[in-house]
């Protein structure tokens, strides 16, 4: 309608000016077609387009909800797979502590079975000892009162055997600095005990072991030698030669009483006091 209305006015205005320019002319008639334009179709247009606006709001809605879905799920799942993860690390945790309780538990046992057999054995070399050492007498017509050995006195057979064995028990106990028994020891108290066991009171640290007895190096060594470590007279550790080129000794706080392989610590030199 507005068309219609432009193009008609646009006419008349062309009429009029033409008439008015020369009033002797004829009169012009021209003829203009209009263009047909159907009352309802712009309305349908615009319905058209409202129709597709609205439809393409609903499909972003509908993909938004979808999302919506979408994330609500995944992160439910993942909740739920982090409160698994968590019970089975808590349940993994626990375990892990039982079986530490369990591993100490049965060291424990094991630690008090070792203490009981050496205790057992340390019994029965003090008996022996004690028994090896009794009984002497004075010669026919002098005091009847015992005469004690010296103590860096020579023992009879068979002592030799007494301080390795002694020694032997003691397997396994640990290594205290300064501690001088029976389940823990430092290198020279282990030595000055087993010693101890038949009768030879050796001095308590290393640097005097190391002088106590005959050196005798250590390309002639016997069973039952002190071995030290260091120069005679400010040794740093010692511990016993039993043979077969192995030592016995409390050689750390890491190691505790040990046999091992003089090859792999070769000592500096070695006292005979048997």
């Amino acid at each position: 309608m507005a068309l219609r209305a432009g193009v008609a006015g646009g006419v008349l205005s062309t009429i009029a000016v033409a008439g008015s320019g020369s009033a002797s002319a004829e009169p012009v008639t021209e003829t203009v077609e209009m263009p047909v334009l159907s009352p309802t179709a712009g309305l349908s247009l615009a319905v058209e387009e409202s129709v597709q606006a609205q439809q393409q709001v609903a499909f972003e809605q509908e993909v938004r909800a979808q999302e919506d879905a979408a994330a609500q799920t995944a992160e439910k799942t993942a909740v739920k797979a982090k409160a698994e993860a968590v019970r089975l690390a808590e349940a993994e945790k626990k375990a892990e502590e039982q079986r530490e309780r369990e591993a100490a538990a049965a060291a424990e046992r094991e630690r008090e079975r070792e203490r009981a057999s050496r205790t057992a054995e340390r019994t029965t070399l003090t008996t022996q000892t004690s028994t090896g050492s009794s009984g002497s007498t004075a010669p026919s017509g002098g005091n009847s009162a015992s005469t004690p050995a010296p103590s860096t006195s020579t023992p009879a057979s068979g002592s030799v055997a007494t301080v390795i064995a002694f020694l032997k028990a003691q397997v396994g106990d640990a290594y205290v600095m300064g501690a001088t028994g029976p389940n823990s020891w430092d290198c020279s108290s282990l030595v000055q005990a087993a010693f101890r066991q038949v009768n030879i009171d050796l001095p308590r640290v290393s640097q005097d072991q190391s002088t106590a007895g005959t050196q005798v190096g250590t390309s002639n060594l016997q069973v039952g030698d002190i071995l030290y470590w260091g120069a005679a007279g400010s040794a740093y550790h010692t511990g016993v030669y039993i043979g077969d080129g192995k030592y016995l000794d409390a050689a750390n706080p890491a190691k505790g009483v040990v046999i091992q392989d003089l090859s792999g610590y070769p000592a500096t030199g070695a006292v005979r006091v048997l």
